[in-house]
């Protein structure tokens, strides 16, 4: 049997298997589903607990029909309001879910979907690191279109002051992390004040440009620009990097490719459960 749709409540009956057939498929949504997800991110949004008056303007709702949303929510657990204060907040089955989806999430398998597509934009090689023992580790690798001077090795540890992917580390992470493996890759040179000038010029470089930018300092004749991905608490689990010849790295070439890599760090973010807001930044250089 088709799917029947209530056209006096917008919402689409239950569908039932046809006679010998699988049960027909339907596009229609639960429009009541979608407005309670307005409630629930007014809330997230508010980054505290909101009245009934700011929970409605921030949905687009009036505050009755916001009320009879929260009522609903409340009852599962997903919203809670002060016996005290009246204020509405994330409820407790909102915090397990959110726990529980952190702890199913894979960060590379995530941010891995959309790195074909930022190839295929882009037609350079894409790879994405990690944070390791010693430094960033190469986890990814996805081929372009132009033969590079490189011998790719999955797993392999990346230089934190002459690679794109660790200066991004190096400008993000705290010295507590980043200053074992510096000095490590270092031996057996001491950190002298003019590296430690270095580290601290890079730092500012990268913050202020969101970006990381090396050219032959790893490989002669390779080019790279690497950008921080962050995660849901602001913290760096991945970097993203476009490695191409530095013989087409021009300042036009650099830029666009520079606007492709944030939008794609941008989206990564927030399947990684970084907010997506207006005015939020969402690159490098978000004053940390």
């Amino acid at each position: 049997m088709p799917a029947r749709y209530d056209l006096a409540v917008g919402v689409p009956e239950e569908l039932e298997p046809e006679p010998g057939g699988e049960v027909a498929a339907a596009r229609q949504g639960i429009q009541s589903v979608e407005l309670a997800m307005l409630v629930l991110q007014a809330l997230e949004e508010g980054l505290g607990p909101l009245s009934l008056t700011q929970v409605a303007a921030a949905a687009g709702m009036t505050p009755s029909k916001a009320h009879r949303y929260l009522v609903s929510l409340g009852r599962v657990g997903l919203v809670a309001q002060s016996h005290r204060s009246g204020l509405y907040d994330l409820g407790p089955a909102m915090r397990r879910l959110g726990i529980e989806s952190l702890r199913r999430m894979d960060e590379v398998g995530l941010a891995s979907e959309h790195t074909p597509g930022l190839r295929d934009r882009t037609t350079h090689a894409v790879n994405l690191a990690v944070w390791g023992d010693h430094g960033p580790v190469l986890v990814r690798w996805d081929y372009g279109a132009h033969p590079l001077p490189i011998t790719v090795r999955l797993g392999a540890t990346m230089p934190l002051l002459s690679s794109s992917v660790g200066r991004v580390y190096l400008a993000h992470l705290p010295d507590t992390v980043t200053g074992p493996a510096l000095e490590a890759q270092l031996a057996p040179e001491p950190v002298t004040g003019r590296i430690r000038e270095e580290i601290a010029r890079v730092r500012a470089e990268v913050r202020d440009r969101g970006v990381a930018l090396t050219s032959g300092g790893l490989i002669p004749g390779l080019a790279s620009i690497a950008a921080p991905v962050f995660g849901a608490d602001d913290s760096l689990p991945l970097v993203v990097a476009i490695a191409l010849p530095a013989r087409l790295a021009d300042p036009a070439v650099l830029e666009r490719l520079q606007d492709e890599l944030l939008r794609t760090t941008a989206d990564m973010a927030v399947d990684l459960g970084a907010a997506d807001r207006p005015g939020k930044a969402r690159t490098a250089a978000r004053g940390r």
